[in-house]
């Protein structure tokens, strides 16, 4: 007798509950971002928040907007990302539908030739047709529960499209920038090689005059090819660069070379960013954290349909059938009542479904914290690395200029035989290298505002839509309805 009260207890609550028009199951907060209360790294001057909208374009080289366009044109990324939506929509259309009512209707005509005395045949239509009706009553919520979380899913979605899309211009543009400091360190190598083969000719020269002697000349070639194998494998760079460029914009590799030959081959320089000094409010900016936030919102939702299946389902059925033949009247019939599912025993796999969709909750819980952290360290090390380049700026340029006077006074003097051939290649290594950290720190540099532009969101705004590819997709082999927004 003790046990039987135990078991009517949840019902009885459960119902009264459902009675109450409630959904059993949490009713999701939204989780507020643990963000520092300012940035820890200083923070870039003389830039505008609003830059960020169409910031692609803002660069003093047009190529970069032209080359996130083709990219996001004909983007598999994208297309993936919308497709998902779509996914998610028709989800959402299908958890509405289980509130509804259903109705189905069925028909049929048989004929029939019987014989029933030699000579003697009788030939009799039937028809019937039968209409059948269902609807579930969302007693304790599950579906209102379910139609939440997939409603979050949707959100969730569109915000990893709105990522997608922020992930793949900084991809062009970071390649583009890359190749085009490839290219530059290819112009300084080229530069050197000829130097060091004017060197090296005038040294075999000496050599054979006997002003040299033999050591000098393989130190010269030894310098050339050295420089000759940098150079070859510093195209290459460049050579894998654009292949990446034509994976990424999905463009003919002859339209995109015409394309890179175009301009002067300087490194793109962005307009200046002004970061918020709230973290919180830079946070609300990235659809990465809004999508993880609706995972949250859906992982709520969850544990409300798995509660509302501890309870009893109560469901409404009926039908109406009519059949005749030309040989009887019309039959007509009709059905209708309540249907109630309790359930009793399952062995507990429904309490286990219970802790499962807590379980899923603190885990989505959990990657959304680590998400803001992530956010915040990618604003800080973004940050970091443009202060560091721009410190660094003036030493390097500095030092390019005057490695490069030593090299040329070195070089005057080696040629009036005041100064060793050691020497001049030594200057000579120290001006190619300190040109070299010059260019490497500026592509480092548009690259870390780059870093700092994607860690800002992109310029996403969580009222701003989702666009369909514009490239043509496979039709789809099923002709359905418009999906829900």
């Amino acid at each position: 007798m003790q046990k039987s009260a135990l078991i009517r207890t949840p019902w009885a609550a459960g119902l009264g509950l459902a009675l109450a028009g409630c959904a059993v199951g949490p009713d999701y907060r939204e989780p507020a971002p643990a963000a520092p209360v300012a940035w820890s790294a200083p923070l870039p001057h003389g830039g505008a928040v609003g830059s960020l909208d169409a910031w692609w374009a803002q660069f003093d080289d047009p190529l970069v907007a032209r080359l996130v366009a083709m990219a996001e044109a004909d983007s598999p990324s994208l297309a993936k990302a919308w497709a998902n939506i779509e996914k998610a929509r028709a989800t959402l259309v299908s958890a509405r539908a289980d509130g509804l009512p259903t109705l189905t209707g069925g028909s049929s005509i048989t004929r029939s030739k019987q014989q029933i005395l030699p000579g003697s045949e009788t030939t009799s239509s039937t028809r019937s047709g039968e209409l059948d009706a269902s609807w579930e009553i969302d007693l304790f919520g599950k579906v209102r529960r379910t139609t939440e979380a997939a409603r979050a899913l949707v959100g969730a979605r569109v915000s990893d499209w709105h990522d997608a899309r922020v992930s793949l211009a900084a991809e062009v543009a970071d390649t583009y920038v890359e190749y085009r400091g490839c290219a530059q360190l290819a112009d300084a190598y080229e530069r050197e090689l000829q130097s060091e083969t004017q060197t090296e000719q005038a040294t075999a020269s000496l050599v054979r005059a006997g002003f040299k002697s033999p050591s000098d000349g393989a130190l010269a070639r030894a310098g050339t090819a050295d420089t000759r194998s940098t150079l070859v494998s510093q195209r290459g760079q460049c050579e894998l660069l654009v292949k990446s460029l034509v994976n990424l914009t999905g463009s003919d590799e002859a339209q995109l070379r015409a394309l890179l030959v175009m301009g002067d081959g300087h490194l793109p320089q962005p307009a200046m960013l002004a970061v918020e000094s709230v973290p919180a409010q830079v946070l609300r900016q990235r659809p990465d954290l809004a999508s993880l936030e609706r995972q949250v919102a859906a992982a709520s939702a969850d544990i409300g349909v798995a509660q509302a299946d501890l309870y009893p389902s109560l469901s409404l059925s009926g039908s109406i059938s009519v059949s005749a033949s030309n040989s009887t009247r019309p039959a007509t019939g009709w059905s209708l009542g309540p249907s109630l599912s309790i359930p009793i025993f399952n062995g507990g796999s429904r309490r286990a479904a219970v802790k499962s969709a807590y379980a899923s909750y603190a885990v989505a819980l959990a990657d959304y914290r680590q998400g803001v952290r992530d956010a915040v360290k990618e604003v800080e090390q973004a940050l970091v690395n443009l202060d560091s380049t721009d410190r660094r700026a003036a030493d390097a340029a500095t030092a390019d200029d005057e490695y490069r006077r030593y090299f040329l006074a070195t070089e005057k003097s080696w040629r009036a035989g005041r100064e060793t051939l050691l020497t001049l290649e030594e200057a000579r290594r120290s001006a190619l290298s300190a040109e070299v950290q010059r260019i490497t720190l500026q592509r480092d540099r548009v690259a870390y505002w780059i870093a700092l532009y994607k860690a800002l969101g992109g310029g996403w705004a969580p009222d701003r839509p989702a666009q369909p590819p514009t490239a043509a997709l496979p039709a789809s082999p099923i002709n359905h309805p418009r999906s829900a927004s």
